[in-house]
């Protein structure tokens, strides 16, 4: 029976136990560059004992950030400052992982410690920001900025980007791909009906809405190593009745699985700006757990996973395959040296030479 410091191995990459750092904005970069700050913030989970670090989403075109200051991959001059961070990761045990990403009808908006003192969420032009765009002309919200409804062209030029930031994220060394598909950014807008009213092949049908979905992990996945693992996020529901569903996201793992997807990472909505969702330890487990045993594909479960024991019996009652923790991580770099002794697995994690004196 696993736990949660067993390895995990999908096709050539080994974790060192099913613990992961999920991708969070750090509204650091200046034209999407990784900086010093980017280094120490994942490199000191790496050296904390997460098997998996995933780069917050990265942008694969400047339009496609959520904010001026976000992390983007949109040029060959980005790739060596990453190859810093996937280079050092390794080193101290951790696989490397970029979220590749485009924000779509939320993008252009201002960081969150700077959004404070505004009276608007999108950022006006003439202040750094851009027009951003979607699958309708539908806003995310009241303040946010309209989109502009996508041409066919421009979807396959959005998909085009997606497949050359895909070979400068394998030149720049990381070993784990997840493309962004939730949390009401551009794919997760073209698969939910809350966001999508086109009338051509990208919308109207469940096959259509998850047409670019699709289409884009297919052509993202003919540049990524078969040897490396290719895993999705996505929202598995919208919290609405009308909207996306558990039961759309279950069949939508099938197809992803039939495209060679290696893990569904599962987190839940996004596409709303009040959308009652009931917060609470754990509250995204059931996603991850019926869709790995309906889709019979690998699953990460993300979500107020704060505790130790709490982590572990996710792994060890087979609800997910990987637990991916965020805020948790934030407060406490070292928490898989914690948690270790805490399930009594102490003797699974090699502390650092540098910090045995304090363990």
């Amino acid at each position: 029976m696993p736990h949660l410091f067993s390895p995990l191995t999908i096709k050539d990459i080994t974790l060192r136990n099913r613990i992961g750092v999920s991708p969070m904005c750090q509204y650091s970069a200046e034209d999407g560059m990784p900086n010093d700050w980017h280094y120490v913030h994942l490199g000191s989970r790496a050296v904390g004992g997460a098997g998996l670090v995933i780069v917050e989403a990265t942008a694969v075109e400047p339009r496609g950030r959520i904010s001026p200051e976000d992390l983007g991959i949109y040029t060959d001059k980005h790739i060596e400052p990453f190859k810093r961070i996937t280079s050092f990761l390794k080193e101290h045990g951790a696989v490397p992982g970029i979220q590749l990403a485009h924000a779509g009808r939320k993008a252009s908006t201002y960081s969150p410690w700077k959004e404070k003192e505004q009276s608007t969420a999108g950022v006006p032009n003439d202040q750094g920001g851009w027009d951003v765009v979607g699958p309708s002309e539908i806003p995310f919200s009241e303040g946010y900025k309209e989109p502009k409804e996508l041409s066919i062209d421009e979807i396959k030029e959005i998909q085009e980007n997606f497949r050359l930031a895909t070979i400068r994220a394998r030149e720049a060394g990381f070993e784990w791909m997840e493309f962004h598909g939730a949390h009401g950014y551009l794919a997760h807008s073209f698969y939910s009906p809350i966001s999508n009213k086109r009338t051509d092949e990208y919308g109207g049908s469940f096959e259509n809405r998850i047409r670019f979905f699709l289409e884009t992990v297919r052509i993202m996945r003919k540049e990524w190593p078969e040897n490396l693992p290719f895993t999705v996020r996505i929202s598995s529901t919208d919290w609405v009745d009308d909207g996306w569903t558990i039961e759309d996201s279950i069949e939508l793992a099938k197809r992803l699985k039939e495209e060679g997807v290696d893990l569904v990472d599962c987190s839940s909505g996004g596409n709303l700006p009040k959308a009652p969702i009931p917060v609470g330890a754990g509250y995204q487990n059931l996603f991850a757990e019926k869709i790995r045993e309906q889709a019979g594909i690998p699953t990460a479960a993300v979500g107020l996973i704060t505790q130790a024991m709490q982590a572990d019996e996710i792994i060890r009652n087979e609800k997910a395959d990987l637990v991916l923790l965020a805020r948790e991580l934030l407060r406490d770099p070292y928490w898989p040296l914690r948690a270790a002794e805490t399930v009594h697995q102490k003797g699974a994690l090699d502390i650092p030479v540098q910090y045995e004196r304090g363990w």
